[in-house]
């Protein structure tokens, strides 16, 4: 058995795999695969159509707000943003917090002025910054609530005087958020929502058409709202897997359920890497991430053993990122305590082995 700790494409649930698997065969009887149908048949509008909805249910997204399944992953995000939101000669605000946050504000230079406003790099980004000003003749204010590579998260979101801009990719429904807040949310969603292929985007309307640019319609937020998600032919497949991966969200409850579970997992797994000698954290105890938990051991010498140890017992994808090093056990919503359990029990022995 395999316990799978990566960060992405990340882990989803069982059921999903196998709901998916049986689709590709014969989609809903029609005795034709779901990589085959046509993305304008009444069948597949009804996949859409659901996976909109349940956005809309499991995040409570008030009026007022589109729901879109885009291309291009996060990264393409990071420029369309900026391309629709961006006014000609106007600027942008940016936390910068990793290399996700980075590489975003790095894209809107392309379309005006931006200014970071804090920037916890010096430290590795092992930290959130807290101590900023989000200057209110900015056009918006860009975050990323959780950041992968070094396992730092916003705990709580800031308050901003125009309208705040979050990447949520790794953390999208592992908590409950007031969308409300937010003018733009998107997210990739093979972290913790389906595989990859798709991005998600909830944006509010009345913050569109005011750049007095043209925008290629591709890149057009308003065009593709118009289409309804579907301008060109949509990741299909992708589309469907998320809206499984949804449905079976709901099933256990919804985000509030969910939030409860990765709230433990977090808690546990952290509390071994501070008891256990042989690891430590490092995100600043205040902003560790409660859905990619970073560590590293004492001993340098004694990481590549552990992982191999980890191999052994079928633990696979917790090797941190190249340029922090160490450990990443991302415990994304499908991944089930018991995991995280296992993980656990193979520090500890390990520990006992290495005294």
């Amino acid at each position: 058995m395999k316990y799978n700790f990566g960060a992405g494409p990340g882990i989803l649930p069982q059921e999903v795999f196998k709901q998916a698997a049986a689709a590709v065969l014969d989609f809903n009887g029609t005795g034709l695969s779901l990589l085959e149908i046509s993305h304008r048949s009444p069948e597949f509008e009804e996949v859409l159509n659901e996976a909109v909805a349940l956005v809309k249910e499991l995040f409570n997204v008030p009026e007022g707000y589109s729901v879109l399944f885009l291309q291009g992953g996060a990264s393409t995000q990071f420029a369309m943003a900026p391309n629709n939101l961006l006014p000609e000669g106007g600027k942008a605000a940016y936390l910068d917090t990793g290399v996700w946050a980075s590489k975003a504000l790095k894209e809107a230079k392309f379309f005006g002025d931006v200014e970071v406003v804090a920037s916890s790099k010096e430290s590795n980004y092992t930290y959130i910054p807290k101590d900023y000003t989000i200057p209110t003749d900015a056009a918006y204010f860009h975050i990323t609530s959780n950041n992968t590579i070094y396992g730092t998260q916003l705990q709580q979101f800031p308050k901003s005087p125009v309208p705040m801009v979050c990447d949520m990719s790794s953390d999208i429904f592992s908590r409950e958020v007031n969308v409300a807040d937010f003018g733009l949310i998107y997210a990739g969603a093979q972290k913790n929502m389906g595989p990859a292929g798709v991005t998600l985007v909830i944006v509010k309307d009345d913050i569109l058409g005011k750049t007095g640019r043209k925008i290629p319609a591709m890149y057009n937020y308003q065009v593709q709202i118009e289409g309804g998600s579907m301008y060109n032919t949509p990741p299909c497949f992708a589309i469907y897997v998320s809206m499984l991966t949804l449905k079976w969200l709901k099933s256990k409850g919804g985000v509030p359920a969910i939030e409860k579970e990765n709230n433990e997992k977090a808690r546990v797994l952290y509390e071994e890497i501070d008891r256990n000698p042989l690891f430590k954290a490092v995100a600043a105890p205040e902003d560790r991430s409660r859905m990619n938990v970073c560590f590293v051991m004492e001993n340098a010498e004694l990481e590549k053993p552990f992982l191999k140890f980890c191999d052994e017992k079928g633990i696979v994808g917790i090797k941190g990122h190249r340029s922090v090093g160490g450990f990443r056990a991302s415990i994304y919503n499908a991944l089930p305590i018991t995991s995280v359990y296992v993980l656990i029990d193979a520090m500890r022995e390990f520990a006992e082995k290495n005294k």
